[in-house]
């Protein structure tokens, strides 16, 4: 696959939060499931230039958030389109992800927090050389739920 990057339009913010919906626990996922998240997504504002849609093609397959933690460190949020999500896909995605947020953004380390649940997310992000850092609670979709910090040395 050849993905392409590029800036998040407004339409492309409400497709994803609106249309997408993930099966099972992965619906914790959905955009919807937490108003604060979904509210923050679909702010232009707040949306700033720090979220991408990912192409593969002219299909539209993903998105990634890049935000600004300190000088040399970035942290990133990342989701497939839901049809796409168990089929061997999290590898590429998200290595393509790097590389971009690596060139554009050229940090020293790259965060990112996953639901201690998604075990076929931490396997992806392990299989690329993220390290465990440590786990925390945190209140979302109307309750508290567990989440693994996870490092990446660029």
């Amino acid at each position: 696959m050849t993905y392409k990057f590029d800036s998040m339009t407004q339409a492309q913010a409400e497709e994803i939060a609106f249309n997408w919906h993930y099966d099972g626990e992965y619906s914790f996922y959905d955009m919807e499931a937490d108003k604060e998240d979904l509210e923050e997504f679909l702010d232009p504002e707040t949306r700033g230039d720090s979220k991408y849609t990912v192409f593969n093609n002219s299909e539209l397959v993903g998105f990634f958030s890049v935000n600004k933690v300190d000088e040399n460190t970035l942290d990133i949020g990342l989701g497939m389109r839901p049809d796409l999500t168990g089929k061997g896909n999290g590898v590429e995605f998200l290595k393509f992800g790097l590389e971009f947020v690596k060139k554009e953004y050229k940090p020293e380390k790259i965060t990112l927090s996953v639901a201690t649940f998604n075990q076929r997310a931490i396997k992806v992000y392990r299989n690329l050389g993220f390290q465990d850092v440590n786990t925390f609670m945190q209140d979302t979709n109307g309750s508290t739920y567990e989440f693994l910090k996870m490092e990446y040395q660029c």
